[in-house]
């Protein structure tokens, strides 16, 4: 039985993985009391204790902890931004061709980022089969409930007397400098960072990320585009799906509660709209963390997931 610790227990991240383990009969859980939760010598013990463990902190303290766990045989899943292009890490995206086995074999492996995982899931095999030029200038639109801000920005929405000013949608990451543009662009092989508009809402979880394309930006049309997606994805986490829209909708909510993901097309042969559609909290966040936890336990990758509706 493998033993897990989740160093990290009061954000949404970490209790979703608690919640996706409560039921394993094949991990158990090393648990510090809430005293010594950011005690150095009991996390270390923890760690190093541990067959695998989650790091479900902030960046420094995800490489604090990376620190804590040296000379260990401690496989550890860090959900932070601190290591996402980290040349000593696997990143955790196990639908990329040649990752899943990548994963397998590491002791390091850092969670995608939510937005990072949208934009990659669509741009990444176009790029790989080389119908999306690498020095192309993409667009980038994303959708997310405000779980994916962490606990202040819960309370805040939350909180009925602020209600009314969080209303409406609100764009963020003004300056272009968001932490998820790193690994877009890296993990893609692109030559440049895409102009990025993420856009916070009023509602819990859900994310859609949409790449916006031209007739300019491809080599091949958007049926060709659809093929490639098909022979892509063949798992049951990631999928391409034919009818995502409803009455000529896309909810960003719709796959909440979910650690799936689907991938659809929309729109002409002169305008493109690439849509990824899945629970920032599931496969971009806490989903994805026990997906490689799978894979490195070699069991099913989808056990303990909520796939499907």
């Amino acid at each position: 039985m493998a033993k897990v610790f989740i160093d990290g227990s009061a954000g949404t991240t970490s209790l979703r993985i608690h919640e996706r383990l409560a039921d394993r009969s094949d991990v158990t859980l090393i648990r510090l009391d809430e005293a010594y939760r950011k005690d150095i010598d009991a996390r270390r013990e923890a760690l190093h204790a541990a067959d695998i463990a989650f790091l479900c902190l902030p960046d420094a303290a995800a490489v604090e902890a990376v620190q804590l766990a040296t000379d260990s045989q401690t496989v550890l899943i860090d959900t932070s931004t601190a290591h996402r292009t980290h040349p000593d890490f696997t990143y955790g995206f196990a639908e990329l061709t040649g990752q899943r086995e990548k994963i397998a074999a590491s002791k390091r492996i850092a969670n995608p980022g939510c937005h990072a995982s949208g934009f990659i899931s669509l741009v990444a095999p176009l790029v790989e089969c080389g119908v999306l030029a690498k020095d192309r200038q993409l667009n980038c639109f994303s959708m997310t409930g405000y779980s994916g801000g962490g606990k202040k920005m819960i309370s805040d929405y939350e909180n009925t007397a602020l209600l009314n000013d969080l209303r409406a949608p609100r764009m963020y990451g003004l300056s272009q400098n968001h932490k998820h543009l790193p690994e877009m662009a890296k993990i893609c092989g692109l030559n440049a960072e895409p102009v990025f508009c993420p856009i916070v809402s009023s509602y819990y979880a859900g994310m859609e990320v949409v790449v916006p394309l031209t007739r300019e930006d491809l080599s091949v049309t958007a049926e060709e585009i659809k093929e490639i997606y098909r022979s892509y994805y063949t798992g049951e986490i990631v999928c391409f799906c034919e009818d995502m829209a409803e009455n000529g909708f896309i909810s960003a909510g719709s796959m909440a509660g979910r650690d799936d993901m689907q991938i659809g097309i929309f729109g002409n042969e002169d305008r493109i709209l690439l849509v990824s559609q899945f629970d920032n909290l599931g496969k971009g966040a806490s989903g994805a963390a026990i997906q490689n936890m799978n894979i490195v336990l070699g069991v099913k990758e989808t056990t303990g997931l909520n796939i499907g509706g």
